[in-house]
């Protein structure tokens, strides 16, 4: 039987490869200048930012 999306994602996390890329995120996220970049980022994927994509109507 096929493992789950979720299940892959937690084993990774737990591993110390998933540990290193979960430390890099955190440390890439608490500078000031990247979470404006996040923050554009999620606008975009949210469709609110300038240049993004809207939906046809």
């Amino acid at each position: 039987m096929a493992s789950s999306l979720f299940s892959k994602i937690a084993k990774f996390a737990s591993s110390p490869q998933g540990k290193k890329a979960i430390s890099q995120a955190k440390d890439f996220a608490s500078k000031p200048e990247n979470k404006a970049k996040i923050e554009q980022a999620a606008q975009k994927l949210r469709g609110k930012g300038k240049g993004g994509a809207t939906p046809p109507r």
